[in-house]
Parts: C-alpha cells; sequence; structure tokens
C-alpha cells in the first residue's frame, strides 16, 4: 500500500499563493482520475474517500496510461503521488501497469485530495440544488458549501505540498482531482487570482486528462474523455 502522509485541510505554514509561479525542480505531471459512480450518478463527491471507478473510468485510466507509455516510454523515472482517495488509487494502478511501474512504491499525500464540500458531500446535486439553489459556477467549478472547504484553503494546502516536494530530484506524476488540480494548476502556473473565489485557478479538463507542467508553462499531452466538471 503507498505510504500515507496524513495532513489538515490547512496549516498556518502553509504558503500563500503569491501569483509567481513556484520554483520546481524536474517537471510535473498532473493528472485527473476517472469517473466514479458518483460522477455518473450526479453526486457531489468532494473529498469521500472511497467511490470506485465505473467501467467508463477504468477506460479513461486505460487510455491516459496507454498515452504516458507513449509519451514517456517504460520504466520512466518518475516519482508516484496520488490523493489517498480510492480513486485515485485505482487510476494510478491502471497507469502503473503500463508504465511498468510499481504501484506500492507510490507516495499519497492528503493535501491532494479534492475540496471537502461540508454537509453537501455525498448528496445528488439536484437536492442540493432544491434546497440552496445552483452549485455550479461558470467553468465546471462548485461553490462551497457553508461549512465545507474555501479555494483559498486548497491553495494554501495544494501549495504546502509543492514547497515540501519543490527541491525533489526527477519527474513526479500526480494523480488528483478536478477542483484541487486546477488549483493547484493555476498556483504552479501562476495564474491570476479569481477575484471571486480567492485562489488562482487553471482551466478545467475532462477525467481522465493530464497535464504537463515545466518550469512553471502547462501543456497537454493528454485530453481525457470524462465529464469535464467536477
Amino acid at each position: 500500500m503507498p505510504a500515507m502522509i496524513p495532513s489538515p485541510r490547512q496549516s498556518a505554514t502553509d504558503p500563500v499563493p503569491t501569483g509567481e509561479p513556484p520554483v520546481r525542480l524536474g517537471r510535473d505531471f498532473v493528472a485527473r482520475h476517472g469517473e466514479t459512480v458518483f460522477n455518473a450518478a450526479h453526486r457531489l463527491q468532494g473529498d469521500a474517500a472511497h467511490t470506485p471507478l465505473t467501467r467508463a473510468g477504468f477506460a479513461q485510466a486505460d487510455e491516459l496510461g496507454r498515452a504516458l507509455r507513449d509519451l514517456l516510454g517504460p520504466k520512466p523515472a518518475l516519482t508516484l503521488w496520488a490523493s489517498p482517495t480510492g480513486r485515485a488509487l485505482q487510476t494510478l494502478a491502471v497507469i502503473c501497469e503500463h508504465l511498468e511501474l510499481d504501484w506500492h512504491g507510490a507516495r499519497t499525500d492528503a493535501r491532494l485530495v479534492e475540496i471537502d464540500m461540508g454537509s453537501w458531500g455525498g448528496r445528488y446535486y439536484a437536492d442540493v440544488v432544491d434546497e440552496v439553489g445552483p452549485v455550479m459556477l461558470p467553468g465546471g467549478l462548485l461553490k462551497t458549501a457553508p461549512d465545507g472547504e474555501t479555494y483559498p484553503q486548497i491553495a494554501a494546502r495544494v501549495g504546502g505540498w509543492l514547497a515540501d516536494t519543490a527541491d525533489d530530484a526527477g519527474d513526479r506524476l500526480v494523480i488528483m482531482h478536478g477542483i484541487s488540480s486546477r488549483v493547484m494548476l493555476g498556483v504552479m502556473t501562476g495564474a491570476a487570482v479569481d477575484p471571486t473565489l480567492g485562489a488562482p485557478i487553471a482551466p478545467g479538463l475532462p477525467q481522465g486528462s493530464v497535464t504537463l507542467v515545466e518550469a512553471g508553462r502547462a501543456s497537454v499531452p493528454h485530453r481525457g474523455t470524462g465529464f469535464a466538471p467536477a
């Protein structure tokens, strides 16, 4: 089982994004997990620990693994990272088969999890909308629940992970989630802070996509076929 690194939602010592890309050694391949049963049922997933992949989700992970194999070849020199959620680890397992890498050597960190949706988490979108009104924002983003996590809190925790791994030698493959990956990619590329949400946010990509970040510049070597919003 990958080594688990527990982390609180936000730490007072986590750096606040400055709008400048952080200096990092190596390259980062930041991927979004495949579709889950919650995605297919239109339920708010948030930071739920274990929501398994659907057949479509496994197919997206398979396509992602094949694309990374074409790009990097067999047994590439990568440090494997993942959110500790089941869906991220399942996606990584499929990718590791393609890359001929040891899934058991992967590292997990709770700072890579999805946005915490508080009391909205696990509920059907339609039920929450009936109660509070629309929860989807333009561009596939989510409103924050009254007792949930804010976008600045996400930026602080992923910024802490970026700071802790900045000097690690070599390239990294990181499997995470729709909202949290967009915030982390926003921090990594020095994107402008969204004036409404209070954090830098990168454009959304479908499930099963991967973004390559090198020296603060992002490209998309593989675009998945999954549902685009979180």
